[in-house]
């Protein structure tokens, strides 16, 4: 019998654990997952300013059923020794014949321990009801959000969307340290957000970033200085310490680089946020859809490898991508064509819907949506 390994239970984790169930069930499946929940990342900002219930974007992984062989192992993992097969936890050492790396990403502070101990992050249901509560507290007039990809601007529209939802006033400012948001989008995508933004009386800082904070103040790298405030963390994203450590290349997020067949070493595979797969003269950005699917590649292949068959080349198919923002109000681009406005903000949480999982989250957060937006 063969012990294979998913290190992380996200989109791609699960994708490839619900492959295995179908072709490998003979085999020795383990599940290794810091937390006992999935969490619905793309829609944490919205428990922000659409008050949707963070127990609506969690699932208990203990339900998740691999036949008689399964286990599913709730610890840290520390270390991978791929030459001896082991995998080093908080739980004890798992040793296995066949590994899918699936972990995911998680905020990049930089080293910077102070930011990490003080500003909030958006990593995980926790978080944002963290936010949740701490807008709650009303005890801050400036909030401050690091970082102007996808992420920093849906925080931003969502906080000002709970501001104006509670009738209180508040500067809610984006600081980017590049010339400008959104990082490579088409020109038209940033006009349309940053215009947008304006409208709902954000600001944007370009060209900065933050130097330093206390617990009331945040000071930026320009020298202007925020009192009374709040920051909010999403200036990058980083893969897990132990993936930091393999001896494979990856690039600065800590991504490591695979093979058209997903692996990096022999009967060794990685999906979702922590594949950096070589796409069209780049590299394929971070997407639910490109995990799930990477899931499936990653699972198929190691079933044909313990058959002895030929590895699957994973051939990505872009759907596309969409910035929502609070005020119902996108862009982006769905099967190669630019779409704004209100359309896109409908599509985005159809699919967010149908891509959760569990009965009652999907009916949960569909009605949280309906009343929120």
């Amino acid at each position: 019998m063969n012990r294979i390994v998913i290190i992380g239970a996200g989109f791609a984790g699960i994708s490839c654990l619900t492959e295995l169930k179908k072709y490998a069930a003979g085999e020795e499946i383990t599940v290794i997952n810091k937390s006992n929940l999935f969490v619905f990342l793309p829609v944490l900002p919205d428990v922000i300013g659409r008050s949707v219930n963070p127990e609506h974007l969690t699932y208990d992984l203990s339900k998740l059923k691999g036949g008689k062989n399964f286990r599913l192992i709730n610890g840290e993992v520390k270390e991978v020794v791929v030459k001896d097969r082991q995998i080093i936890t908080s739980c004890g050492i798992v040793g296995f014949d066949y590994l899918a790396v699936c972990s995911g990403s998680e905020t990049n502070f930089y080293n910077n321990e102070e930011i990490r101990r003080r500003a909030f992050k958006l990593d995980d249901a926790f978080d944002a009801r963290r936010i949740r509560e701490a807008l709650e507290g009303n005890n801050f007039s400036n909030f401050l959000i690091s970082g102007g990809g996808y992420t920093g601007v849906e925080v931003a529209t969502n906080i000002r969307e709970y501001l104006k939802k509670k009738k209180r006033s508040g500067r809610v400012v984006i600081v980017e340290r590049a010339p400008s948001l959104l990082g490579p989008l088409p020109d038209w995508m940033k006009n349309y957000v940053t215009m947008n933004l304006r409208d709902l009386d954000i600001e944007c800082i370009t060209n900065v970033s933050v130097q330093s904070m206390t617990d009331r103040s945040v000071t930026i790298s320009n020298g202007a200085r925020f009192d009374d405030a709040m920051l909010i963390w999403a200036a990058g994203v980083r893969t897990a310490d132990f993936i930091q450590r393999l001896a494979y290349e990856k690039n600065p997020q800590g991504r490591i680089k695979v093979n058209e067949d997903l692996s990096f070493a022999p009967g060794c595979f990685a999906a979702g946020d922590a594949a950096l797969f070589p796409s069209g003269g780049n590299y394929l950005r971070m997407a639910v859809q490109f995990a799930i699917a990477q899931g499936r590649v990653a699972a198929a292949n190691i079933t044909n490898s313990i058959k002895g068959r030929k590895l699957i080349v994973y051939k990505p198919l872009d759907l596309g991508y969409i910035i929502p923002m609070a005020n119902n109000k996108a862009c982006g681009n769905i099967l190669g064509r630019n779409v704004s406005g209100y359309m896109p903000v409908i599509m985005h949480y159809l699919m967010c819907v149908y891509r959760s999982y569990g009965v009652k989250n999907k009916l949960g957060l569909l009605s949280d949506l309906t009343k929120g937006g």
